[in-house]
């Protein structure tokens, strides 16, 4: 197995320890994306992907962050759960997606993407410098696509026809009863 494509996507804060994201390519057909390049005491070094760790609310059964203080669904107070920690005492608060399962995998690709930063960082000093597109997905897209849709554009597109109605009628056209009426004692 061969890394046939480094993107680098160098960060533009000073002082922080994390200097850039990365994606690789496998042979050319499997790609693993934010893989993050430390700066660490001994150099950079490369993090792989992950996710932080969840328990579940003992209440309602929802996955909340380890160190939750309240539950996200019920909003009841959480006891901190048992955490797993690493050889050095550290609490272990994430999981790895994707990772190396051997020291020579493990090399290979800390060795490629470190000389691909470098190479970025080189790259980034030289005038003129354009910053390589580091997914297919731009900003402009990921913003377009989180602009939420509105009900009307959402029926015409499952319907093929425009149906526009007052925010109060059923999908028939009929408006809803009124509720504040004597009948219900003038609550809602």
């Amino acid at each position: 197995m061969q890394i046939t494509e480094v993107r680098i996507k160098l960060m533009d804060e000073p002082g922080e320890r994390l200097k850039a994201f990365c994606s690789i390519t496998f042979d050319d057909c499997f790609v693993v994306r934010d893989l993050k390049i430390i700066e660490g005491t001994n150099g950079p070094f490369v993090a792989m992907p992950s996710r932080k760790l969840t328990a579940r609310c003992p209440n309602c059964r929802t996955k909340n962050h380890l160190r939750a203080q309240y539950c996200n669904q019920c909003g009841i107070r959480l006891k901190e759960p048992p955490i797993a920690r690493d050889e050095e005492g550290r609490a272990k608060l994430y999981a790895d997606i994707a990772h190396p399962i051997n020291s020579q995998a493990r090399e290979m690709i800390q060795s490629r993407v470190i000389a691909a930063y470098e190479e970025e960082k080189a790259r980034s000093k030289l005038p003129g410098y354009v910053p390589p597109v580091y997914d297919e997905y731009d900003e402009e897209q990921t913003a377009q696509a989180a602009e939420p849709v509105s009900d009307a554009v959402r029926r015409k597109a499952h319907s093929g026809k425009e149906e526009i109605r007052h925010p109060h009628q059923t999908p028939g056209g009929v408006p809803e009863k009124d509720q504040t009426g004597p009948a219900s004692g003038g609550v809602r």
